[in-house]
């Protein structure tokens, strides 16, 4: 086995000095040819890599920003990833991304690692988990630790840090008042769960819009999802309850769902059902990711403009790495969302 090479354990074996190495790995003229290639050779030999930390002593930063999402195929946590990668790229810093599938523990333990490995900071969504059990120790260590961090979409309320959030209960508001204006007067609401705070938001949303003009809230049509666990065995146990309303209450004519993956099931349930969308059944989703553009019939939704997000929570992060006024306001940025108009509404 290759015994671990470091900066001073390659000096030594070639009698150089440790800033020679240093050099001469980041191809500094100021080595000649010769021993830069005698170097690089030696390193690549032991599969050494540049410590970010050592590189950095100067500034005392390695220009490495850990991003933690709560899933990795969501279509608009892949435009955030894009947004983020994208500052970042232009600001020289590079981004480590970590997946903690909707679990406490997995985010506890990113967090950690991350932390040991010298980030300068976080940008991260929150698990659902996280939301559930309301333990934020994790988040409030980090931060006094010196570690700021940025939340987007997911955020903890309690946390003081800044924070990039589109305006849920607006984009609600939107959607549900889009369905009353095409005719609806039955809506059915598929959202999550209350704990999870974009989905409270957006179902407040709906409530208000649907109280504004002149309609009684049925709680019958009211279906709060609970999708942690396996995946595809909450799938096909949200199809099932939709056909259960629908089978107490046929004249359903709308549906708004606080996601894509909601509103794609239920295209879904219309198809099995007979039901023609929009004819018989308009249905409005959240967040415009592919499926939404690609399903059909292709589906209004509200766009939550997840790269722009993306670009805000990595300039934020940014710009407070590089602040040095550590008393520097805490700032919550609302992007404001945008109906998409297609072909699943009259």
């Amino acid at each position: 086995m290759k015994p671990k090479m470091t900066l001073k354990r390659i000096a030594k074996e070639l009698g150089v000095s440790i800033s020679t190495v240093s050099k001469a790995l980041h191809d500094n003229k100021e080595i000649s040819q010769e021993n830069r290639d005698k170097i690089q050779a030696f390193a690549k030999f032991y599969n050494y890599r540049p410590n970010n930390i050592a590189l950095s002593l100067k500034n005392k930063k390695t220009k490495t920003i850990g991003l933690i999402i709560p899933e990795i195929v969501h279509n608009f946590f892949a435009k955030v990833i894009g947004g983020i990668e994208h500052v970042a790229k232009l600001k020289g810093y590079h981004v480590i991304i970590a997946v903690t599938n909707e679990s406490f523990d997995n985010e506890v333990i990113n967090m950690e690692l991350l932390v040991h490995s010298n980030i300068d900071g976080f940008i991260m969504s929150l698990s659902k988990e996280t939301l559930l059990n309301q333990d934020k120790h994790h988040l409030q260590e980090t931060i006094n630790q010196g570690v700021p961090i940025v939340m987007f979409d997911r955020v903890h309320p309690d946390i003081d840090c800044d924070k990039v959030i589109v305006d849920d209960k607006e984009g609600a508001r939107i959607a549900t008042q889009k369905l009353i204006d095409t005719g609806c007067e039955k809506i059915l609401l598929l959202t999550t769960e209350d704990f999870i705070n974009i989905g409270n938001l957006r179902t407040q949303g709906y409530l208000e819009v649907l109280k504004e003009n002149g309609v009684a809230p049925d709680p019958n049509i009211i279906l709060k999802i609970n999708d942690m666990g396996n995946l595809e065995r909450k799938q096909e146990d949200l199809e099932n309850d939709i056909n259960k309303i629908f089978d107490k209450t046929p004249d359903i004519d709308g549906i708004f769902a606080v996601n894509e993956i909601y509103a794609i099931t239920a295209l879904n349930v219309a198809r099995q059902r007979g039901l023609r969308v929009p004819e018989d059944l308009s249905v409005v989703g959240f967040s415009n990711g592919i499926l939404s553009q690609h399903s059909w019939p292709s589906l209004t939704t509200i766009s939550q403009h997840g790269f722009q997000m993306g670009e805000l929570a990595a300039t934020l992060l940014i710009d407070r790495l590089n602040n040095e006024d550590e008393d520097k306001e805490f700032e919550t940025r609302i992007i404001k969302t945008a109906l998409i108009d297609r072909d699943s509404t009259r």
